[in-house]
């Protein structure tokens, strides 16, 4: 019998882009900035910090307790350091409790290191704890484009390989996550991530805008990928008029992201705060038109891969 050990899960705790937005419009899609978590095998691994992350906290803390106080221990990928991707970490609970481990990992933000990056969200007078202060043993670290992240099949720090110059080992049950560095969102870029496990593979690829002809760069990373989590803020209509440069899709880009890399299924993403559920329905149905298998990401949603 399967078991969740067993399972390749993503959960949505937070889907919006720029700004929360709670309120009686977003009640079915949600209102929380950036936050998906993936239980991969034994592993806890959570891309983004937004409000979302707030909620997931709490139900980290509860399935600790379900487990009898087993310390929380997980893997937080940033890929970038916009405030809606990091507004959520000064709140998240495991944060404050001293048994958890919290292993953070990034890019560098004009050649500054992913620590004194972060500390920045959380440093008074905008906060009044400093990273520092927070109970929790945290490991924070740098990455560049040419890592790759190995996590071992027993939950454990994650080794980080250079792809060119280190050996990495082979194992169906190692979790690998590779790294896609996107030019095409200001000021620095952002990374996009693919988590591979046992032949399955997802690519989370938020804050990213399309090009003429497709990002051929992404559609090469995202090949046969079983699920594309994809960027898709703008309708056709406000990315033409006044949008264009601002780092963000439409759905209609999307879906051909999906479309060329062959993907399975498709998650439309970081959904503009100005739109609410009933504008959502819409762009779900317009992307299905075009890839089928699409849907558009709500708090709660979970995807077995």
């Amino acid at each position: 019998m399967e078991t969740e050990s067993d399972q390749f899960i993503a959960r949505f705790w937070g889907a919006r882009g720029s700004y929360p937005v709670p309120g009686a419009h977003t009640v079915r899609y949600g209102g929380n900035t950036t936050c998906v978590e993936f239980r991969v095998g034994k592993h806890s691994i959570i891309i983004d910090s937004g409000t979302g992350i707030i909620n997931l906290g709490y139900d980290l803390l509860r399935r600790s307790q379900q487990q009898g106080g087993k310390p929380i221990i997980a893997t937080i990928l940033l890929t970038h350091m916009h405030h809606d991707h990091t507004q959520g970490f000064p709140y998240f609970p495991p944060a404050y409790i001293g048994t958890s481990i919290l292993h953070i990992l990034g890019p560098r933000t004009f050649e500054e290191d992913l620590e004194e990056t972060l500390n920045h969200a959380v440093l008074p007078p905008s906060f009044p704890v400093s990273l520092h202060e927070m109970p929790s043993f945290k490991i924070v670290r740098s990455l560049s484009e040419t890592d790759t992240v190995v996590f071992d099949e027993e939950p454990s720090k994650p080794h980080i390989y250079n792809v060119y110059h280190d050996r990495i080992e082979h194992s169906t049950d190692m979790v690998r996550v590779h790294i896609h560095k996107s030019y095409a969102h200001p000021r620095n870029g952002v990374y996009i991530y693919r988590i591979e496990w046992r032949g399955k593979s997802v690519v989370f690829s938020s804050d990213t805008e399309g090009y003429v002809g497709t990002d051929q760069r992404l559609v090469n990373f995202a090949r046969n990928a079983d699920l594309i989590i994809h960027d898709a803020q703008f309708n056709q209509h406000d990315y033409v008029t006044s949008k264009q440069g601002w780092g963000h899709s439409t759905p209609q880009m999307a879906c051909e992201v999906a479309y060329q890399a062959k993907a399975r299924q498709l998650v439309l993403f970081h959904h503009d705060p100005r739109y609410g559920d009933e504008q959502l329905d819409v762009l779900q149905a317009e992307a299905q038109a075009l890839f089928p298998n699409t849907i558009a990401a709500y708090e709660g949603l979970e995807i077995v891969i």
